[in-house]
């Protein structure tokens, strides 16, 4: 093992004995490593590091049953449970499509994977090249346990004792100022949208971020709303059985869950959903706005809920629920007429 690592384990076993309840995401923040540096510091003990086959291990994630799949960024936490089947890729891009798992997976950004046991809870966890967490597969009491031994068996890396070549992730494309975008054609653009699938591309073809995006958006499609008011929605969205769709991604995937919400808690500075097949942690304090947006399409309006932190990056996302084909329901918009504000 390299001394760098060696070094890193002292610091991770020091740290654990006295911050024995901190996350190890936090954990890494603080000393200063990345998540995946963290783990790698187990490979060999508890960890096993797998190679980078990523596509087909997540082919056979089916054989696992019932699990629990986890995507987070800084400041929002989504965890749904449910069987991996369909899983699907056209070049870098996969999908997982089913009422219960439900992602979009950007491969280019899966550069490290692991087999971790932590306390014997057994997960699957995968990294982005600047050591930060993209998904992660956990067991549950349903899952078949020897369905994973056997993954990880077949997908072990050759060489266990690596030293991560972790580098930052390139930084977010430069925004162009205000005064230099032509605010007309975009405006228009907007408009003109026939699916919110395609907003992405209309961002791209006028150089802007998302939040810019918003400020410059036509007059009565980006409102921005409080905290207090997103909570009221979603607490209204609980009491009615309103079925929503709630969005939250990593730079290599996003999860996506369809359904209602019941179980709302408040923890702290964490806004809670704490329901059998779905939890949701959303950290208020990092949240630095959040925008009401309407997006014109074939199927009538589409509005949204974008909540986003300091630097301009997504949080999360909720939509009410819908298909392609099928328009907006009724109920979403009018709890938003009430309670967005």
């Amino acid at each position: 093992m390299e001394n760098t690592t060696t070094s890193i384990k002292e610091q991770w076993d020091q740290f654990k004995e006295q911050n024995p309840k901190l996350r190890i995401r936090d954990a890494a923040k603080q000393l200063g490593v990345s998540e995946a540096e963290l783990v790698n510091t187990g490979v060999g003990e508890h960890n096993t590091l797998l190679n980078n086959d990523f596509k087909e291990l997540l082919r056979e994630t089916n054989t696992l049953g019932y699990v629990m799949a986890l995507t987070r960024n800084d400041y929002c936490v989504h965890e749904r449970k449910g069987i991996y089947t369909k899983v699907g890729f056209n070049g870098p891009v996969g999908l997982v499509v089913t009422p219960d798992i439900d992602l979009r997976l950007f491969m280019n950004h899966w550069c490290f994977g692991f087999a971790v046991n932590e306390n014997d809870r057994l997960s699957l966890q995968f990294f982005d090249e600047d050591g930060s967490a993209v998904h992660k597969i956990y067991l549950t009491e349903k899952s078949n346990e020897q369905a994973y031994h056997q993954l990880v068996a077949k997908y072990k890396a050759d060489e266990q004792y690596q030293q991560l070549a972790v580098k930052p992730v390139k930084s977010a494309a430069f925004q162009k100022p205000d005064s230099e975008v032509n605010v007309d054609a975009f405006q228009n653009a907007w408009l003109a949208l026939q699916d919110t699938h395609d907003f992405h591309g209309l961002l791209r073809q006028h150089e802007l971020t998302r939040t810019q995006a918003l400020r410059l958006a036509p007059e009565g499609y980006a409102q921005p709303i409080s905290v207090e008011s997103l909570k009221n929605i979603l607490t209204k969205a609980s009491e009615t059985s309103l079925p929503i769709m709630v969005f939250t991604g990593s730079a290599g995937c996003i999860q996506i869950h369809t359904g209602e919400i019941h179980k709302l808690v408040q923890t702290g500075p964490w806004f809670n959903v704490l329901d059998p097949e779905f939890n949701m942690h959303l950290r208020e304090d990092g949240i630095a706005a959040i925008w009401l947006v309407k997006k014109p399409t074939t199927d009538g309006f589409v509005h949204s809920l974008e909540v986003y932190d300091s630097a301009g990056n997504t949080i999360v996302q909720f939509f009410g629920k819908r298909k392609p084909g099928i328009p907006e329901s009724e109920d979403w918009r009018a709890v938003l007429v009430e309670l967005a504000k």
